[in-house]
């Protein structure tokens, strides 16, 4: 198997990064840190590490510095837990899933696992079974179908849903066949634009604005991640957008955040106007449902020619579930990881990986993208799109191997987890919560804005130094 420093190298050779910048980075640690029989650990700190090393390059081109990185594997894997981690004024976090969300078997015995933490997507799921709105009713209702077929109805719908598929069922299905054609992501030029200089300032990211328009994890740990080198990040909702607040706070660190109504045209104005002023455009809608808004990344060339288009997605950009919905724990689901972990561990079913770490190192790979392509728009002009997904992701890391005894691994205990974590004041209350992983020895990561509520700013940016 790839050593952790391997994982990075070639993550970095991926997105074009000179080799020799590889030195700088010093990676500590050892597997398993977590229980399971995949990677999670060394996947998290490659992701940071690939990220950190991003912005200790732009570091670099802004000012000559050269600086070293390092990346503590725990530190990484605790990181990508963080919101178990979180605590406000001393609370715990509230419950991670609605009653209804999780695991159902249906008449033929396949598993199939409901997302229903928002409303509408609960709704979706009991329309489409016609029955009640509670964990009882459901399974009883989901006993008439067969799994592949409420999952077909289910999408339909509207609801998220996942049937649960082995690794080989996964890679034998038109979208697992789609994505083995596939990088783990892409950045591509797609039009011209004159090189834009650096803004003043004393972080890597110092004077970058980002606009994020992603909701739960994966968007915005991306956010989150770019805010801890510098970036002016705006956080871009709407009024009447279901959320998780817990996920709100711990990612919502560094950002500001404003309220803009895309289903009127005066917020679609609105958006335009900051976007013609942004760096970086990143979001988490579907291909099809951005466009409709008039925010596809041709669209948001023209509008802000130069910019660094990130684009997530669940399940890749292309083939036949290109538009479909999706979050961590129904990809986890749909591409054999539940599958897989079950059987390593004796499960007759699925069994989760120990952090959401589709999402968490998603997002570190969406920062990661994103610095890369802005550096290069800084060297070499042009507008760049940045795409990447959950799914790819999943398969990434599912081949960077398996541990054999991966499993018996003990949780991180509390005194393991103090030292890595830092105390911050927010618009919640004081937050106790998991600092950054990546260490850099001249520009310090770190969150210089507090965590507040949704729409607690205007939609303006900053002004520039």
């Amino acid at each position: 198997m790839q050593t952790p420093y391997e994982i990075l190298s070639d993550l970095w050779r991926l997105a074009g990064g000179e080799p020799d910048a590889l030195a700088a980075v010093t990676l500590t640690g050892e597997e398993p840190q977590l229980a399971s029989s995949f990677r999670v650990a060394a996947a998290a700190q490659a992701s940071i590490a690939a990220s950190g090393l991003a912005a200790a390059r732009i570091w670099q081109m802004r000012n000559g510095q050269a600086q070293d990185v390092a990346v503590d594997m725990r530190h990484a894997v605790v990181e990508c837990r963080s919101e178990r981690y979180l605590r406000v004024d001393d609370k715990t976090p509230p419950p991670a899933w609605d009653p209804t969300a999780g695991i159902y078997k249906t008449g033929d015995g396949r598993f199939v696992r409901l997302h229903t933490n928002f409303p509408h997507h609960r709704a979706a799921v009991c329309k489409v079974l016609n029955c009640a709105e509670e964990r009882e009713a459901i399974q009883a209702a989901l006993k008439q179908w067969e799994g592949e077929a409420f999952e077909t109805a289910a999408y339909a719908g509207g609801a998220v849903v996942a049937m649960m598929r082995s690794h080989d069922e996964w890679s034998a299905h038109p979208q697992g066949r789609a994505l083995a054609e596939l990088p783990l992501f892409t950045i591509e030029k797609i039009g011209e634009a004159q090189p834009k200089p650096w803004p003043a300032g004393d972080r890597p990211l110092a004077g970058v604005r980002v606009l994020d328009l992603s909701r739960v994890i994966a968007g915005p740990v991306a956010g989150r991640t770019l805010a801890a080198h510098g970036a002016d990040v705006m956080l871009i909702s709407g009024p009447d957008l279901p959320t998780i607040p817990w996920l709100v706070i711990d990612t919502g660190r560094g950002k500001l955040t404003s309220f803009v109504e895309l289903k009127r045209e005066e917020g679609r104005a609105t958006l335009r106007r900051l976007l013609a002023q942004a760096d970086i455009f990143s979001q988490g809608y579907r291909p099809r449902s951005i466009a409709s808004l008039g925010f596809s990344p041709e669209e948001a060339a023209h509008i802000s020619p130069g910019v660094v288009y990130v684009s997530l997605s669940a399940y890749g950009h292309a083939g036949p579930w290109s538009e479909r919905r999706g979050f961590d724990s129904l990809v986890q689901t749909a591409t054999g990881f539940n599958h897989a972990e079950g059987q390593a561990a004796g499960v007759d079913g699925p069994k989760e990986l120990p952090a959401q770490m589709l999402d968490h190192a998603t997002g570190y790979l969406m920062a990661f993208g994103a610095m890369v392509a802005k550096a290069r728009q800084a060297r070499e002009g042009g507008s760049w799109l940045v795409r990447v997904s959950l799914a790819q992701t999943g398969r990434w890391l599912w081949n960077l191997g398996r541990l054999a005894e991966g499993l018996k691994t003990e949780d991180l205990k509390a005194e393991a987890i103090k030292p890595l974590l830092e105390e911050l004041p927010s618009g919640f209350g004081r937050l106790s919560s998991v600092s950054h992983a990546a260490k850099l020895a001249k520009s310090p990561a770190f969150w210089a804005r507090s965590a507040m509520p949704l729409g607690s700013h205007q939609p303006e940016w900053p002004a520039r130094d």
